[in-house]
């Protein structure tokens, strides 16, 4: 077994849909990213490389390459799910935290965790999905930006 974490960023800006876990969330608010900036999605990308020993989601979807400008960050975790079991990997767990003031993300959940085991491939009860706040402290908790931190473990 092999584990590995992922974390990942993203600033907040007025207008837009709001993607996270691959699920769309109309609340007033979009994240500043490349791709769709799907912070949660990235953060997993990051914590399933890191597993496999492989570089980061830049290095595999770099923010320079006009090809990933907008990118649904579903169809990049497939892609990313592909090259681990080509390289003879399988996913036996994910869970990802995300750190947000709002919206409050409990009503979305059990969506977010469908849409995650569809993009890897593997039955919904692998994959976890928790969500908390900041209590009004630092980047999240001002609503600054959201941010989520992402582990797995993957079988060789």
């Amino acid at each position: 077994m092999r584990i590995g974490h992922g974390y990942d960023v993203h600033r907040i800006k007025a207008g837009g849909v709001l993607r996270l876990c691959g699920v769309d969330i109309e609340c007033g608010i979009s994240l500043i990213a490349h791709s769709d900036g799907d912070v949660a999605i990235h953060a997993l990308i990051d914590a399933l490389l890191g597993a496999a020993g492989m570089r980061d989601i830049g290095a595999l979807f770099p923010d320079t390459d006009e090809k990933y400008r907008g990118a649904n960050s579903c169809e990049l975790l497939g892609q990313t799910v592909t090259l681990l079991r080509e390289s003879s990997f399988e996913i036996e767990y994910a869970d990802l935290t995300v750190i947000a003031e709002r919206p409050k993300l409990a009503p979305y959940i059990e969506a977010m965790r469908l849409e995650l085991a569809k993009a890897m491939k593997i039955d919904k009860s692998r994959v976890n999905v928790k969500a908390t706040t900041e209590e009004k402290l630092g980047f999240t908790g001002k609503g600054e930006g959201i941010a989520a931190h992402a582990v797995c473990l993957l079988k060789e």
